[in-house]
């Protein structure tokens, strides 16, 4: 595994970055940047599992099973990648299984430090680089634009 961070300063509140980044509506916008189409099934709260999703080629859909570790509205969260999603179905094995990925949300006078840290299968690596690069900076553009 490969540990990868990201940050960006947000001129917004903590709540508002966490809503925009976690409402579905948002969320479907700035994860263009990882796949068009991108979307989630499941919830943010402590326990959840959640479903991180995009479409296939032949229409079906594709991606990862995660569940929320640790949720702290506004503050963190954490989510454990339980298995893959190939055509629709649960695969609970494949090579991110175990790894986190974690968002912290750090509010001081206005400005909210957004930052995502990501355990990845070093064959992900270089492709993740590039793909939360623009993710974050997605994030900041949406919450300071509303």
């Amino acid at each position: 595994m490969e540990n990868l961070q990201f940050s960006v300063d947000v001129h917004a509140s903590a709540q508002r970055v966490w809503e925009t980044m976690l409402d579905l509506d948002t969320y479907q916008e700035w994860t263009g940047a990882f796949h068009e189409g991108s979307t989630y099934e499941g919830g943010w709260n402590e326990g959840d599992t959640i479903r991180f999703l995009g479409p296939s080629d032949d229409g079906k859909r594709s991606g990862l099973l995660g569940e929320i570790v640790q949720s702290r509205p506004y503050e963190f969260v954490s989510i454990r990648y339980l298995g893959m999603i190939d055509n629709d179905v649960d695969v609970l094995e494949g090579p991110a299984v175990g790894s986190h990925e974690n968002y912290s949300f750090s509010e001081t006078d206005g400005v909210t430090t957004l930052v995502v840290d990501l355990e990845v299968p070093e064959e992900w690596a270089a492709d993740m680089r590039g793909m939360w690069s623009d993710a974050i900076i997605e994030i900041k553009n949406l919450v300071e634009r509303t």
